[in-house]
């Protein structure tokens, strides 16, 4: 009995300082601020390693997940990253149907009205092949008159058209792309001899050719900062606020150390772009 009343004691006592530690911690973000009260829910697509994929146990992992993961605990919410592919998000973020798009989105100045844009760090854009490919890539007028695979609806697209269409201005083949849903798509098409080259940012390819699957033949093409977007203002600034701190005690520099991504050029974080009218 003796014993029981002893264990009874410091369940009490643990739960008791659970409580009290719980309460400690004042979340910085109105309840009213997220789709579901007191959690924020982010989107990501996890096949972009090494910024965001799913490991052999089937875990979230990559920079923006413990990134997120990081400014949480500051804000004092809970995270909840729902897996899907990229181009719902947009939509599925103007419909309310979650916080925040955490998978990379690069800075537009169309989507920096579309939502309140928190840029965390810098991309660029390469070109790649399989290994054994014979063929040679020096410049993006290279990819003229060739198949070429790209994620659809991504700022990766978007550019790719953009120099496509100036380089038929001046004269040149069309390149013929082929669109996909995820990262993944796009590398088996490749392999299957669906494509003559594809397209994906830097860090992405990067870790193809870690693994043996690619060669990268042009790198750093239409380099901008890449964001967390988010539907509500204060979430936006309160996520702001603990890169800030984050970046202040080392942690911002440790993740991207970890996971060799490429910094913010500025030193200080801030929603960059007019907002929501």
């Amino acid at each position: 009995m003796t014993m029981r009343r002893l264990l009874l004691g410091l369940a009490s006592a643990a739960l008791l300082g659970g409580t009290a530690a719980a309460q400690t911690c004042t979340p910085r973000v109105p309840a009213s601020s997220f789709v579901e009260g007191g959690k924020w829910t982010m989107s990501i697509n996890p096949t972009l390693p090494p910024q965001q994929f799913v490991d052999s146990k089937g875990e979230l992992q990559g920079l923006n997940v413990e990134l997120a993961r990081a400014a949480a605990a500051k804000m004092c919410v809970e995270p909840v990253l729902m897996r899907m592919d990229f181009p719902p998000m947009i939509p599925g973020l103007r419909a309310g149907r979650f916080d925040t798009i955490n998978t990379g989105m690069f800075w537009t100045e169309e989507r920096s009205n579309m939502f309140y844009l928190v840029p965390y760090a810098q991309q660029a854009i390469s070109i790649y092949t399989l290994p054994n490919s014979t063929l040679v890539f020096a410049k993006f007028d290279d990819l003229s008159g060739r198949t070429v695979g790209v994620e659809t609806g991504t700022y990766n697209e978007r550019k790719a058209r953009e120099a496509n269409a100036e380089m038929v201005a001046r004269g040149l083949k069309p390149v013929n792309f082929r669109t996909f849903s995820t990262a993944s798509e796009t590398v088996a098409a490749l392999r299957a001899g669906q494509l003559e080259a594809a397209i994906n940012i830097d860090e992405t390819a990067n870790e193809m050719v870690s693994r043996g699957i690619a060669k990268i033949h042009v790198r750093s093409l239409f380099g901008t900062d890449i964001t967390f977007a988010f539907r509500d203002k204060p979430l936006a600034e309160a996520f702001a606020a603990a890169l800030n701190e984050l970046k202040a005690n080392g942690t911002y520099d440790r993740l991207f150390d970890k996971f060799g991504m490429t910094r913010l050029a500025s030193t200080s974080f801030a929603i960059r772009g007019n907002g929501p009218n």
